[in-house]
């Protein structure tokens, strides 16, 4: 990492307030541990951070374990105003007051003299109230799901700082903090911050680190990375805490969610495959949620060293089924709509959506166009 990044990155803290921190939607344990790391040192700095991740907030109380930010969302409600403006140069406005209905809101403007020239009127959006963004853990803007959608204007307004370490990042930052041979995002930050580090910055950074490294047993696990996590328990960090946490408790909803889907896996070795699919019934029995799937599809690649690709369908209702996708080579999912097209990608899971089929046909096309492709 050079020294150059290092100080752009100081350089442009100095001069920022207001920080905004993204991370993917779905986000895996390396982004919430850099978030709420990075969230709780420019705290430190007297700086005022938020973070917007655009995902149901039980699909992060795992990590409740953690420290918990205070200023966490997700949506960028209020993240700007707009200024409606009138030019008074030619006649002047005496009294401005507003009235509230139900669905709506009536500004009354009285002028001084006669009518008022809708031509003087302009209606124009304000700045964003944010100085800088803090994007982690994002190999593209598109894998902040929502938060980009429905804002892609702030992302051409405010300087972006990008940390990551994938080899596929797209590198959409002013500055771009990329380093591929590190094990996570939350390796990278240990470094960048490594002096004001203490026990709640440690243990967010070691989390990610575990979560990444599949608790040090992965081939993602470096000597660096082994040092870096020695170095955040000489400083506080708890690792029976976090292991017991994240590996060790589980509730037991998905307990029995990951129990149904595990009856019903399948492998094909020539793919190196792994699917399962989902009932309604599935759900209700196990009293668990469609937002609790990423989670067990995770867990399915734990226990699947040899696996490649990961699939699971599940009916959204009687009509649709839903399927998501996640890759061992996280790389790859740019190409996932060659396997079924029409999905989105959503952190590192690609999701789509099928109508009038059922899960049996959507399996034999999904098989059939994976062996069309040799690039997966």
């Amino acid at each position: 990492m050079g020294t150059e990044l290092v100080q752009q990155l100081e350089e442009i803290l100095k001069k920022s307030k207001d920080i905004l921190i993204l991370i993917p939607q779905n986000p895996d344990g390396d982004s919430i541990g850099a978030a709420w790391a990075f969230y709780f040192f420019l705290t430190k700095q007297n700086l005022n951070p938020a973070i917007a991740v655009s995902d149901p907030f039980e699909n992060i109380s795992r990590f409740d374990f953690l420290p918990h930010p205070k200023n966490l969302s997700d949506n960028l409600s209020g993240a700007r105003d707009f200024i409606l403006s009138f030019n008074t140069k030619h006649n002047e406005i005496t009294d401005v007051r507003t009235e509230r209905n139900e669905n709506e809101l009536r500004i009354y403007i009285t002028p001084r003299q006669g009518s008022i020239d809708p031509r003087d009127f302009s209606f124009i959006p304000a700045k964003f109230k944010y100085d800088l963004i803090i994007a982690l853990n994002s190999s593209d803007k598109e894998t902040l799901g929502k938060i980009y959608e429905e804002n892609p204007d702030i992302f051409y307004e405010v300087p972006i700082v990008n940390i990551d370490h994938h080899i596929n990042n797209d590198k959409f930052g002013q500055i771009n903090i990329i380093d591929i041979t590190a094990s996570s995002t939350c390796e990278i930050l240990s470094g960048l911050i490594s002096s004001e580090i203490d026990e709640n910055i440690s243990n967010c950074l070691l989390s990610g680190i575990i979560s990444a490294t599949e608790s040090f047993q992965n081939k993602h696990t470096t000597p660096k990375a082994l040092q870096i996590s020695a170095n955040l328990m000489d400083k506080g960090a708890n690792q029976q805490n976090i292991i017991r946490h994240l590996y060790k408790t589980q509730p037991f909803n998905l307990l029995k969610l990951w129990g149904r889907i595990m009856a019903q896996l399948k492998w094909n070795e020539d793919l190196k495959l792994a699917w399962s699919s989902v009932s309604i019934e599935d759900f209700v029995q196990s009293r668990s949620k469609p937002e609790d799937i990423p989670f067990i599809i995770k867990k399915i690649q734990e226990n699947y060293s040899s696996g490649k690709i990961f699939l699971v369908l599940y009916n959204e209702s009687e009509e649709k089924i839903k399927g998501l996708i996640k890759f061992s080579e996280t790389e790859k999912i740019k190409n996932a709509a060659l396997i079924f097209p029409g999905g989105e990608i959503r952190g590192d899971i690609y999701e789509f959506v099928s109508e009038n089929k059922n899960i049996g046909d959507i399996e034999k096309e999904i098989i059939s166009n994976l062996h069309k492709q040799s690039i997966f």
